[in-house]
């Protein structure tokens, strides 16, 4: 996000959009969230909360709910990974692996994180 992040201040700030499909046969809700965000530097920003956003969604089978949130990092590339713990219908709290992804300045010479 150029208009808020500051290069020269080692400042920069991310927007990632994720989309989440309840492939199962039952109705779940996403009740809270945990990111492991590492910097290019190998700092570590742990996240934790309640839903995402602000809300904690309900999907039918087959429904899917998108959202576009925020990260902001030290240096110009990094790498999320986390995970979203639901509930099923009869009360039953489960995790759900969301997989890495890079954080990469446009243009940069890309590296793994």
């Amino acid at each position: 996000m150029p208009a808020q992040s500051e290069p020269e201040a080692a400042h920069f700030v991310w927007a990632y959009q994720i989309t989440i499909t309840n492939n199962s046969p039952e109705t779940v809700q996403l009740v809270s969230r945990y990111w492991h965000i590492t910097d290019e530097a190998g700092r570590v920003q742990e996240v934790r909360g309640e839903g995402v956003v602000g809300e904690q969604p309900v999907l039918k089978p087959g429904d899917s709910y998108s959202y576009t949130s925020g990260c902001p990092l030290s240096t110009p590339s990094g790498i999320m990974v986390g995970r979203y713990t639901m509930r099923g219908p009869r009360g039953a709290f489960f995790d759900v692996d969301i997989p890495a992804f890079s954080l990469d300045l446009p243009g940069a010479v890309a590296s793994l994180n």
